[in-house]
């Protein structure tokens, strides 16, 4: 079994992306699970062309991808990708995209296939601050999450796939994040 893991590049100055970070730091196997990491980029253009050539590239089972939610204090665990692009701030190339879908002619919205639930029941068993989120925003980590979903749904193969918010490395050590990540894939990969 292979897991496809992506973090996010910096965004808006900053010079690292906890996110990548995290993902970056993630063990090469977990059990039986090969572990794959990427690094897509914080643009609505390139991010989704990303994706799509790691996921022919790589053929995984799983697909996890992570993105920082600076907000929060939590490892929040995603459950919905909506069909909607509606940025406040431009991305790396600019783009600031208003009221747009993400799929012209989509669904509304995807669930995630992860198994959110039973994700976050470990997660906190390991005293790991975490939360299940019903929406991973409008920028491009929504973006992403419902690109994925999509792609998910057109493949003949079952996938797991979901999405990931990481809080700033000042709510959350990397550490803590890297044990997290590695609960999500094994709780997934237990599913398979």
């Amino acid at each position: 079994m292979k897991a496809l893991v992506t973090g996010f590049d910096a965004f808006g100055g900053d010079a690292i992306n906890p996110s990548c970070v995290a993902v970056q730091s993630l063990p090469a196997r977990i059990g039986t699970l090969e572990v794959v990491t990427a690094v897509l980029p914080t643009s609505f253009r390139r991010a989704t062309t990303t994706l799509r050539a790691l996921m022919r590239r790589e053929q995984p089972d799983i697909v996890l991808c992570v993105g920082l939610a600076a907000d929060r204090a939590a490892i929040s665990i995603e459950r919905v990708a909506v069909n909607l692009d509606d940025a406040r701030l431009p991305d790396n190339d600019g783009a600031c995209p208003r009221d747009k879908p993400v799929v012209r002619g989509g669904p509304a919205a995807y669930f995630s296939s992860l198994p959110v639930r039973k994700i976050v029941t470990r997660l906190t068993a390991e005293n790991i601050p975490c939360e299940l989120s019903m929406s991973a925003g409008a920028f491009v980590c929504n973006h992403v999450f419902y690109a994925l979903m999509h792609l998910a749904a057109q493949r003949e193969q079952r996938l797991h796939a979901g999405f990931v918010h990481v809080p700033a490395l000042s709510a959350l050590s990397r550490e803590q994040m890297v044990r997290a990540l590695t609960l999500v894939l094994d709780s997934t990969r237990r599913m398979k």
